[in-house]
């Protein structure tokens, strides 16, 4: 008999599971959708932008390696031009900076690349001496290190941090020594939640380089995440974009149908927008995202996907804006439990989906969510917060 597990894995990745219900309400206006007008491009020509302040240009499109797990996979991005690759110490427990690592120095190409890798920061309680939070973001760096067998990387990252935290004294030191020591070329942080906040600190203290941001075409209404986009652009800021397709599939289910090509140039039409790193796996998706790189105009399938008038509410993405979590009467983090959702149920990959869940805080986990017969959260983003939860429930409870 197939375990619990492996049945509730099969459940989450069914169509059933995760149905897009008919949802009669209007999706993107077709002006913001469509983003801004594309310059002419020379047939042939790779678009490449320079990343703000640290001066570094690369092609528009990188690669997100955080699901990827074949290294031939990434030896083929670095031959079709790829030169910016992203990771991190926890996507697949570290054997995805093994295998960057791994492969960039069998290629013998490590000055020619870009590689990018985050830390998170530790848990800080009100008595956590600086030095400590310090010294443990640096113990996590060397392992980052020595994993990508690297002396340096170019783009230090802190991984979801809150504004507190960009700002606290140790944390700000350790990065400033792994900049003074050459450990890393620049420093910056990555951003699920309060994005514009994270963007608007970043642009007003200047110490961060980069700032790796989620944005994609379901947020076409966000105006203060796209004003604080320009505004960290016009401060010099470089800026990295991730979750550029929402999370839709290229295939079947269980989640809806997303043109990735409109998907990434709607995006990269924001010319704020360096680079997008989409988070292809495989050597077919790998050609359909690169091929963006060589020109932004719609064609008129992209046109008509970006156009259709219940695209937002289809896609059901969450935003991480943190609307729903007054409405749950226990508080519980649903923000991270979308998130969590979206890795196991959209990604299939239930080892980072674990280890999300993992982060949250004991009196906010889903835990929480066992005793309720009904959810009373609700979305104004067309999230479907109760399946979800739902699905995660059967999987982790």
């Amino acid at each position: 008999m197939a375990s619990p597990t492996n049945l509730s894995r099969r459940h989450f990745l069914s169509g059933s599971a995760l149905a897009v219900a008919p949802i009669a309400l209007s999706g993107i206006g077709a002006g913001r959708a469509l983003a801004q007008g594309a310059k002419p491009q020379a047939k042939g020509k790779i678009i490449r932008r320079k990343l703000g302040r640290t001066g570094i240009e690369v092609p528009i499109v990188s690669m997100g390696v955080m699901n990827a797990d074949n290294p031939a996979v990434v030896q083929q991005s670095y031959e079709i031009g790829v030169r910016l690759f992203d990771t991190a110490m926890g996507y697949q427990a570290g054997r995805n900076e093994e295998m960057i690592g791994t492969v960039i120095k069998n290629l013998g190409v490590r000055k020619n690349v870009i590689i990018q890798t985050k830390i998170r920061v530790p848990r800080i309680g009100p008595n956590t001496p600086d030095d400590e939070v310090g010294a443990r973001l640096r113990a996590d760096f060397d392992g980052c290190l020595k994993r990508l067998q690297s002396d340096y990387v170019d783009i230090l990252l802190l991984h979801g941090p809150s504004v507190a935290e960009m700002n606290h004294p140790g944390v700000r030191k350790a990065l400033a020594e792994a900049k003074s020591s050459r450990r890393a070329r620049f420093v910056g942080v990555s951003t699920h939640a309060a994005q514009a906040d994270i963007l608007n600190d970043a642009a007003k203290t200047g110490f961060y380089d980069t700032v790796t941001v989620s944005i994609n075409f379901t947020q076409a209404e966000d105006t203060a995440l796209l004003d604080a986009i320009r505004k960290a652009a016009a401060a010099d800021v470089g800026l990295i974009a991730m979750k550029t397709q929402a999370s839709g599939r290229r295939g079947g289910p269980p989640a809806p149908p997303v043109n990735h090509t409109a998907a990434l140039k709607w995006v990269l039409r924001h010319e704020e927008i360096t680079t997008a790193i989409p988070g292809y796996t495989n050597f077919a998706h790998m050609t359909e995202d690169f091929s963006v790189s060589y020109g932004l105009e719609y064609t008129a399938e992209e046109r008509k996907f970006l156009a259709e008038k219940n695209l937002k509410a289809e896609m059901a993405y969450c935003q991480q804006c943190s609307r729903c979590v007054p409405t749950c009467p226990l508080g519980v983090d649903i923000p991270t439990l979308m998130r969590t959702h979206m890795y196991a149920a959209r990604y299939g990959n239930f080892l980072h989906a674990r280890a999300t869940l993992d982060e949250i805080e004991e009196s906010r986990r889903l835990a929480l969510c066992g005793d309720c017969s009904e959810c009373l959260a609700r979305c104004s983003n067309h999230v479907r917060i109760a399946a979800n939860i739902r699905d995660l429930k059967s999987m982790y409870l």
